[in-house]
């Protein structure tokens, strides 16, 4: 079934549509929530409520970009709104809550220890930019978006995202040397 007609089937009411919707996305919205906010907690408030504000918004939804789109860009606002309300930074900690570094065959014990605290640090880093640079970089980094897609997601030009993703990358650098 085609984007439109599982909107237009949830519009009329059919709460089946909306849950195979749910179904679908749930667990790339977590994992793009995850990724911008890094706390536990905070990615199954923030998938909760991203779904709420979905079922609110689908009314509005103008078939000209894909559902998934759509959904992308009602998450990324959901996680700006909640981070920008309790002013939090992600910390390397809860960037690596629940999940460890799985130890690479490739590499003897020393490596690992210095591979481990190499990503520590870049995920702290990662966690102090700016929310729109963080978002421009998470999208394009881990969920392959192109400059294109993230420019509809985020709502945005294609010359912001390139300058966001430019300073995002020039940041961490920076952070990431001293």
């Amino acid at each position: 079934m085609e984007d439109k007609q599982i909107v237009e089937a949830v519009l009329g009411g059919d709460t089946r549509r909306y849950a195979e919707i749910v179904r679908e996305y749930q667990q790339k919205v977590a994992n793009l929530t995850y990724k911008l906010c890094g706390n536990k907690l905070d990615v199954e408030e923030v998938t909760q409520q991203v779904f709420v504000e979905l079922y609110m918004a689908l009314p509005r939804f103008r078939f000209d970009s894909k559902l998934s789109s759509f959904i992308y860009r009602i998450t990324v606002n959901v996680v700006c709104k909640m981070m920008n309300r309790s002013k939090r930074f992600v910390s390397a900690d809860q960037l690596q809550e629940n999940r460890p570094e799985r130890p690479s065959s490739d590499r003897n014990a020393e490596q690992q220890i210095i591979y481990n605290e190499q990503m520590e640090q870049l995920r702290t880093a990662i966690g102090k930019l700016k929310d729109e640079q963080r978002t421009a970089l998470v999208l394009y980094t881990f969920e392959d978006f192109s400059y294109n897609e993230i420019a509809e997601v985020m709502q945005c030009s294609l010359s912001k995202v390139e300058t966001l993703i430019f300073r995002a990358k020039k940041n961490l650098a920076k952070m990431v040397k001293q």
